[in-house]
């Protein structure tokens, strides 16, 4: 390391050769060294991903575009959100989007979440579906008069 350059060496040979970047904590990638997988994200855009949640439903979009936003490099999400976008083989299309809304509710965007949310059924039952239970009548209720 010098304060110009960073240089990888394996086994005596160096491999590769960097310019530092002058931002502390900052990534500094050269395509050529990912990864394959990695660089097969490379053809994924944030608006590619948004519009395809965007195409299963609302929710599925804003749960996307939450992903990303989570991030500090959008890249980062990438992942979850291909993970998350993948559900729709296992679940359908109109099970993620109610899974998306109920996490969306709960105030969560994770995939893992989602992933939960569809394994136990939960996206099946949403509370506005739901009737509000209301005690039966008889002769041990005294009622609101009682309390007076």
């Amino acid at each position: 390391m010098t304060t110009r350059g960073v240089e990888l060496l394996h086994r005596g040979q160096r491999v590769a050769a960097h310019a530092r970047s002058a931002h502390q904590g900052g990534f500094t990638t050269v395509v050529e060294h990912l990864p394959a997988a990695h660089r097969a994200h490379l053809q994924w855009t944030p608006e590619r991903l948004v519009h395809w949640g965007q195409s299963i439903g609302v929710a599925t979009g804003r749960t996307v575009q939450r992903l990303l936003e989570e991030q500090r490099h959008p890249e980062h999400g990438y992942r979850a959100c291909l993970g998350l976008l993948s559900l729709v083989r296992k679940y359908g299309k109109p099970r993620l989007e109610a899974a998306c809304l109920v996490a969306l509710e709960l105030g969560t965007a994770r995939y893992s979440h989602v992933r939960d949310i569809l394994a136990n059924g939960r996206d099946r039952v949403h509370a506005a579906d739901t009737p509000q239970w209301t005690s039966p009548q008889h002769a041990h209720v005294r009622g609101p008069g009682y309390y007076q």
